[in-house]
């Protein structure tokens, strides 16, 4: 199906952000096979079969928003999934929220991270009257730590040996935004 999605607030000029379908399982399992990425987000996982991936995807395809935290699949305009983008402790009374970015090792670099992240923010911001969005990245993790702040997040803190990998201990660094600073720095890219 082709539709024309140039009016849609899921779409930039990049990418668009759309939900599951249950043909996505190959893009988990194959970003299952990549553990230095599941290491940047400092979660590496047992391997899942192929058979679970699709399990998993039937039901993500069909599975009812719980509150604002919502899983999204990230495509280019050539149609290819590039990465996911999902939210979560979503605080609709004080207006908070945090999410979760991931965007596979080959399209890397190529602006796709920073647009979802804005498509979303947009959404959180501008529709659903959130004020403030906190990410949490592991202190190795610079491409992270680069794209956050070249978005205009501001460093808050550090939790020191607050994750473990590789056999070793890393600290988890706090950054955020407010809507005022996501309007200052960003609204003028979707008029």
């Amino acid at each position: 199906m082709n539709l024309d999605t140039s009016s849609s607030i899921w779409q930039g000029k990049r990418v668009r952000l759309r939900s599951h379908e249950p043909g996505d399982w190959e893009n988990y399992w194959i970003w299952d096979q990549d553990s230095e990425s599941e290491r940047k987000d400092g979660n590496l996982s047992f391997p899942r079969s192929q058979e679970r991936m699709k399990h998993w995807t039937q039901e993500e395809a069909v599975r009812k928003p719980e509150g604002n935290n919502w899983n999204f699949l990230i495509e280019n305009n050539e149609g290819k999934v590039v990465g996911r983008i999902g939210s979560h402790h979503c605080d609709p009374h004080a207006g908070h929220f945090a999410y979760g970015l991931a965007i596979s090792k080959e399209y890397r670099r190529k602006g796709y991270a920073s647009e979802a992240v804005l498509l979303l923010l947009r959404y959180f911001f501008q529709e659903l009257r959130y004020q403030k969005v906190t990410i949490q990245v592991a202190s190795f993790n610079q491409d992270s730590i680069g794209l956050h702040e070249r978005l205009g997040f501001q460093w808050e803190g550090r939790i020191r040996r607050a994750g473990f990998t590789k056999g070793q201990y890393f600290d988890v660094l706090s950054y955020g935004l407010t809507v005022e600073e996501f309007e200052e720095k960003h609204a003028h890219k979707f008029s």
